[in-house]
């Protein structure tokens, strides 16, 4: 009996020993999993952020490409515009060089005028 009783003993020993073991390695593997379910929190989180950020730099993205069509279309408005004060501009310059020829064409002849009349006075004058 007494043999069996340390045998008994023993064991019990044995067994608390593979029992502290498990324990510790139970508070472990729990400790692990809080660590790991705070990571899991942690990306979670941080994903919720990223995906905010995106989606705020989405509607960003689309605000300026509105933007962007709204000042194409002005430009493109401004453009049409400008060539329609070039063509203008172009009609008065091709008429005020058009006036010019004529005035110079009229100068010419008032200048013509002018001597055909000093020669009719002059002659007149001698006669």
């Amino acid at each position: 009996l007494q043999k069996e009783l340390l045998k008994c003993k023993q064991e019990a020993r044995n067994l608390q020993g593979i029992k502290d073991a498990l324990q510790q390695r139970l508070i472990q593997q729990d400790a692990s999993v809080l660590q790991l379910k705070q990571e899991l929190l942690r990306a979670n989180m941080d994903k919720e952020e990223l995906h905010n950020q995106n989606v705020d730099l989405q509607r960003k993205v689309e605000e300026r490409n509105r933007l962007l069509a709204e000042y194409k279309k002005e430009l493109c408005q401004k453009d049409r515009h400008l060539q329609q004060h070039q063509s203008k501009l172009d009609e008065m310059l091709r008429q005020l060089s058009e006036a010019s020829y004529q005035q110079v064409d009229l100068e010419r002849e008032l200048e013509h005028k002018e001597a055909l009349l000093a020669h009719c006075m002059k002659r007149e004058a001698e006669e």
